[in-house]
């Protein structure tokens, strides 16, 4: 396991909302909720710093957007979802260095069953908040390419931010397997869809690329180092992008908010560029890192 995410001891005793507050050592939830009967559940990821929560909002947005999808009924609302998470980080003094899984399932089931007319009690949410660090660190990262597909919208849509994360697991088996940080996934025609928990960008020739939203998650993070090539003028686009254009690209991270913005090193035994953290990275990294304050919420 990477040092990086070992267990950290102030967790131990901290309180986890399930539909209420509770001890960590005691949270569970029902043998018949949908999350454990068929992985029925949306999820959002988010960070919290100096006493503010990043991109809450936009976060929000899409577990409500996800919810709809999949027709959840009797959905808490946004203000009891805000005060529940204010009111967990309240409770447990956390204000810095923290990331919270916030969970929303169909609820639990009258009897075992997928049949979502068997979900009668209305949602369960989940806040499981944890001082947890940037999971990669700054080594930079080795990845391998992943024999796993990712998800085609065909089958199942990656704008819906759901639990049914399996194929993304058994990617990342994988790269446990070849003793690296994670996997990259391919879409279904062979191009680079996003890795097993993050999405992707390339900088060949000073212009920044990355894969379609199509067979990857389109990102919160993703979509803000896009708004920031914006803001400090660089060259940006959405395009189709071989595992060749992956090898030889003068720069390659990942961003999603667990890690925000990783360089990588190298993929599949290739070095990428000079092996070291790019000046374009560094550029958005340290841009990215200054705007924080202006997409967060204060926790009242």
């Amino acid at each position: 396991m990477s040092k990086y995410n070992l267990p950290d001891p102030r967790n131990e005793n901290t309180l986890v909302y399930v539909n209420g507050l509770v001890p960590r050592r005691e949270a569970k939830v029902s043998v018949l909720d949908s999350v454990v009967q068929g992985g029925d559940a949306v999820w959002e990821g988010l960070r919290v710093y100096n006493s503010k929560i990043y991109q809450l909002e936009e976060h929000l947005d899409r577990l409500f957007d996800s919810a709809h999808v999949l027709q959840f009924e009797n959905i808490p609302s946004r203000s009891e979802i805000r005060n529940a998470i204010f009111g967990t980080l309240k409770a447990n003094n956390m204000s810095d260095g923290v990331h919270i899984r916030l969970t929303l399932s169909r609820g639990v089931k009258s009897t075992s069953g997928m049949n979502p007319q068997l979900n009668i009690y209305g949602c369960t949410l989940i806040i499981l908040p944890e001082y947890k660090g940037l999971v990669y660190g700054e080594d930079g990262l080795k990845l391998i390419t992943s024999s796993i597909r990712r998800n085609a919208p065909y089958s199942l849509d990656s704008k819906i931010h759901h639990n049914n994360l399996i194929n993304n697991i058994l990617a990342k088996i994988e790269a446990n397997h070849a003793g690296v940080d994670d996997a990259v996934m391919l879409d279904q025609n062979g191009f680079i869809a996003e890795t097993n928990a993050t999405n992707i960008f390339l900088v060949r020739k000073g212009e920044l690329l990355t894969p379609f939203a199509d067979a990857c998650l389109p990102g919160l993070t993703r979509e803000r180092v896009l708004e920031i090539a914006a803001e400090l003028g660089i060259k940006a686009r959405e395009k189709n992008l071989s595992m060749t254009e992956m090898y030889t690209a003068d720069e390659m991270f990942t961003t999603g908010t667990m890690g925000a913005l990783s360089w990588v090193k190298n993929v599949d035994g290739r070095q990428i560029g000079k092996a070291e953290k790019g000046p374009l990275c560094q550029q958005i990294q340290a841009y990215y890192q200054a705007k924080i304050d202006d997409l967060a919420v204060a926790i009242p």
